[in-house]
């Protein structure tokens, strides 16, 4: 059982990159390269200089989780010090994939120097898991009582009033939370954790903060996609929240493949080349930059830690 567990994960995500890029293969077989490097030479400048301005936004946002999360776990660390710490967990997460586990390790290693537990660390954690969670849960409710056509771009199935209710009930789960802040859960002990209702001041900038990310990382697409055949903001946002949600449940690194597989099928009206370029953009200022910057954070704050080491044995 515990070597099943082990290889639940890899072998899901595995599964979801051979499969989406299968159908991506079947999808845009009669797609060339020549047709992929004119839509990226096509967009503008200015669409370029949105969406860096973008990935700032989105990274900032980010950065926000945590500093909420140690005002609710009450410690103070310095500003910059959660920005970099942040940055660089979900620069690694969001490359590497399964992103709770692997943007664990790092902030437990950033912040138990700081003076957290591991306890701690695991309630920063799952706080900005669920800051995340809720975030996308209240954009998924507002795209689908804004625009309930967008189920029609999934399914024919399903009815547009349907997608209208759903969103409504989205909204009102989130309202709960909001009252069972105002109200004052109990919070819940466990053996490891305790955890306590975040204060109404904390939930309000939680509802403020969370979309902002996602608004920015939706953004960063949308800024670089042409006007023809373009939905519009709101539905490319619903899109993103679709194809984003999909790719972090299948672990896979990126979402290689489970994004692209997503938004070409939310735009069917748009040339696929063109979906391809605003996507590879995405991939470069959201992913591929910050990776290659967290690294080089990371070597620099383990030297430190070396070196502190050292100098604490000569002492």
């Amino acid at each position: 059982m515990k070597r099943l567990k082990k290889f639940f994960w890899p072998l899901v995500s595995t599964a979801a990159i051979v499969l989406s890029v299968y159908i991506l293969y079947k999808d845009l077989r009669g797609l060339s390269l020549d047709d992929f490097m004119a839509s990226i030479h096509a967009i503008p400048v200015s669409g370029w200089i949105l969406a860096s301005l973008a990935t700032l936004v989105a990274y900032a946002a980010l950065a926000a989780y945590d500093h909420l999360a140690l005002e609710h776990l009450g410690h103070r660390i310095s500003l910059w010090f959660i920005t970099v710490t942040s940055f660089t967990t979900y620069a690694l997460s969001h490359t590497i994939g399964a992103s709770v586990f692997s943007g664990a390790l790092v902030r437990y290693r950033a912040y138990t120097s700081k003076g957290l537990t591991g306890s701690e660390v695991g309630v920063l954690v799952a706080f900005c898991s669920f800051t995340f969670a809720l975030g996308t849960i209240m954009l998924f409710g507002l795209v689908l009582v804004l625009e309930p056509e967008i189920i029609a771009r999934f399914s024919h199935v399903l009815p547009i009033g349907a997608a209208f209710s759903t969103g409504i009930v989205i909204l009102a789960l989130v309202a709960l939370y909001v009252v069972g802040s105002l109200v004052g859960f109990r919070p819940v002990n466990t053996r490891w954790l305790k955890l306590e209702y975040p204060k109404p001041s904390l939930v309000f900038r939680q509802l403020f903060i969370a979309p902002i990310e996602l608004i920015g990382a939706a953004a960063i697409i949308y800024f670089v996609l042409p006007a023809e055949g373009n939905p519009g903001f709101f539905v490319v946002l619903g899109i993103f929240l679709a194809s984003f949600s999909v790719a972090l449940l299948s672990h896979a690194p990126g979402g290689i493949g489970v994004l692209e597989l997503v938004f070409i099928a939310g735009l069917p009206d748009m040339d696929p080349a063109t979906v391809l370029a605003a996507l590879a953009v995405f991939r470069l200022f959201y992913l591929i930059i910050p990776f290659i910057m967290a690294l080089g954070v990371i070597l620099i704050f383990e030297r430190q830690r070396f070196l502190a080491r050292l100098r604490g044995g000569d002492d």
